[in-house]
């Protein structure tokens, strides 16, 4: 097996065939970025593919796929608009829309829309040829990805959804009538993947940083973390605190829940923070349990004001609430030397919020109605400069989606000429703010 380590995303995808003795697999994705080196270098192992509700989808890496790419979005949103504009651009790719449905990032997509996604998905890949695997254990590891098998039939590769709960499993009863379904998993793949780079970037983890020495954890206090993920912020709070302070993590994400339980393990961690399920609407726990709660890109996608008063609700008289949020209402900023008009429209954010939750500077008056005193607030940017990560490919394709062809050509030359420079990177905006219960 070759060497995981500063393996790309594409080289880990291809040993992974290799070791399955597939020469081509069906694949399906949601984050068009972890498959676009395999389309657009190695575009012969694809059988089939389907990219599911994407938000995010730069079309330059599958237009080699012709007839072969299936693209599944929802009625409205972004899904919506940026598959319209790939068709555009893909010559012989198929669209199916899901009714009265908008697919935001989040979204449980294969558990409420199985029948249709399954059916889709079978009828196309089910046309297209694609190996069986042969010679290789059931389930197993190869280069950084975790697999499981199951049916029997021609390879289905599924990728990881970013956020969805369930996953692709809703599917897979139907899915595994007509085809081996190869379910992956492990860090370097979809959400895990892009939330591990986001922890790794300087001025994230420094932010992240100001949090807590803003909370200042006190020795023994207990500290609760909503929305916890990967888990990749609350190993860096354990390695940094050590003993001092025990450390709850949920999620209402049972994959993530699992992934981030098998990171702090690997992590040499296992046993410092302990991982549960939790809502952020409806937090499992008695009032004043915590001395800090905290919760990090979460409350745009809930109800913003039931989750912030839980959260002051779970800490005791005097305890901390911290509160981070991705800003909408501020412009991004790309060190790429673009015209004036093309940079105009890269500037304004992904526009991902849920009715009910926050992504703006709202997010201070809503911690003070909750009845937080003491408020410290922090507007704060987060510098990408990693153009080969999971986390700049994943706003990269977002503007990417808006680019026609020529725009797609003067933007790869001015970013070929912030690189050259040393120069490339981003930043985005986030709103911070840490409050006091009385």
């Amino acid at each position: 097996m070759p060497k995981a380590d500063g393996q790309s995303t594409t080289e880990r995808l291809l040993a992974l065939l290799d070791h399955l003795g597939l020469r081509t697999a069906h694949v399906a994705a949601q984050m068009p970025g972890d498959i676009a080196g395999l389309a657009a270098d190695h575009a012969g192992r694809i059988g089939g593919l389907v990219l599911c509700t994407p938000s995010r989808l730069d079309p330059a890496p599958f237009a080699g796929l012709g007839g072969r790419l299936l693209m599944i979005a929802g009625s409205e949103g972004l899904t919506h608009a940026v598959t319209a504009r790939a068709a555009e651009r893909l010559a012989g790719a198929a669209r199916e829309v899901l009714p009265d449905y908008a697919a935001p990032g989040w979204a449980d997509v294969v558990a409420d829309r199985t029948a249709a996604v399954a059916g889709w998905m079978t009828g196309f890949l089910g046309r297209r040829e694609a190996d069986e695997p042969h010679g290789a254990a059931r389930e197993g590891t190869v280069a950084g990805i975790t697999y499981r098998m199951t049916g029997s039939g021609p390879a289905l590769v599924l990728l990881p959804f970013f956020l969805a709960p369930s996953q692709w499993d809703p599917a897979i009863p139907a899915l595994a009538e007509r085809f081996t379904v190869i379910v992956l998993g492990g860090p370097h793949l979809g959400g895990v993947a892009a939330l591990e780079d986001r922890a790794k970037a300087p001025t994230y983890a420094a932010m992240f940083r100001t949090l807590i020495d803003v909370m200042d954890p006190q020795p023994g206090e207990a500290i609760l973390d909503v929305g916890c993920g990967a888990g990749s912020l609350d190993r860096m709070l354990a390695r940094r605190l050590g003993t001092a302070n025990p450390i709850t993590a949920v999620d209402a994400n049972p994959f993530l829940l699992r992934e981030a339980a098998a990171l702090a393990a690997a992590d040499g961690l296992d046993g410092r923070i302990r991982f549960g399920d939790g809502n952020a609407e409806a937090l499992p726990f008695p009032d004043a349990t915590f001395g800090c709660a905290f919760s990090i890109t979460v409350l745009e996608e809930c109800d913003a004001d039931r989750a912030i008063a839980e959260l002051k609700r779970v800490v005791k008289p005097g305890g901390r609430v911290g509160v981070i949020v991705r800003s909408i209402d501020l412009p991004q900023w790309w060190h790429v030397a673009v015209p004036e008009g093309l940079r105009a429209r890269i500037e304004t954010p992904p526009q991902s919020v849920s009715p009910a939750g926050v992504a703006d500077g709202s997010l201070y008056r809503r911690m003070r109605a909750q009845g937080l005193v003491d408020l410290v607030c922090f507007p704060s940017l987060v510098t990408l400069d990693h153009p080969q990560g999971p986390i700049w490919r994943y706003r990269e394709d977002h503007v990417l989606a808006q680019l026609d062809a020529a725009e797609t050509r003067i933007w790869q030359a001015a970013r070929d000429a912030a690189a050259a420079d040393g120069l490339l990177f981003m930043a985005h905006p986030m709103h911070c703010a840490v409050g006091v219960r009385p």
